[in-house]
């Protein structure tokens, strides 16, 4: 099993680049990413959903990996999305989501209009990963007052066009109020990218 991290993530190009590297990583993402890493935007990003929940329900992970923000979603009914199967697998084990869906979220999905209250996300929005061109398909499947907390960092909020796309859907009238967190990534591990901080974006669907 080949040694994965934060890097090679970052050299992702499309959705067959992700598909190999997370399927070749999903046994191993927990140990050696997730713990070794000190990765804890996931529990960052799930205290802010629950901060601010009001009955937003149920919640669509996007990218939902192995599952490690819907662990601290407990007692919420949650679905999770990912291209990787196998990552999907990990998180059935842990019996943490209500449906695994397989998907390409640039892609139409299968999932009926307003069928979730909320949209959560931790780890997608991320170099070679997904943009903003998610962000119409992810509010059909939302219904109205549906709550949005994804996490992104600030290279790629710019990089790929996030504030234009947000501020376009904001001035239209799409979505409202929108509003940022900033987080840590990482605690209690020495990597290169240890003191990185994230950026949570807050918003609801009008």
């Amino acid at each position: 099993m080949p040694d994965y991290d934060l890097d090679n993530a970052y050299t992702i190009d499309g959705p067959d680049s992700a598909k190999d590297l997370y399927g070749k990583w999903a046994a191993t993402y927990d140990s050696s990413f997730g713990q070794g890493w000190g990765y804890i935007a996931p529990r960052e990003i799930a205290a802010v959903f629950k901060d601010l929940n009001d009955g937003n329900e149920p919640i669509l992970d996007i990218g939902a990996g192995t599952g490690l923000v819907a662990e601290h979603l407990g007692g919420l009914a949650v679905d999770g999305i990912d291209i990787t199967q196998q990552m999907l697998d990990v998180a059935g084990e842990k019996g943490l989501y209500r449906n695994r869906i397989v998907g390409d979220l640039l892609e139409p999905l299968d999932i009926a209009d307003g069928a979730y209250g909320g949209v959560i996300s931790s780890g997608t929005f991320t170099h070679g990963h997904v943009g903003p061109a998610c962000l119409p398909e992810l509010l059909r499947v939302c219904r109205p007052g549906a709550l949005f907390v994804c996490g992104c960092i600030p290279p790629v909020f710019d990089g790929m066009g996030f504030g234009s796309t947000l501020a376009i859907l904001n001035a239209q009238g799409v979505i409202g109020p929108l509003s940022f967190r900033d987080i840590p990534i990482y605690d209690g591990a020495d990597h290169p990218h240890a003191k990185d901080r994230g950026l949570v974006m807050v918003f609801r669907k009008c």
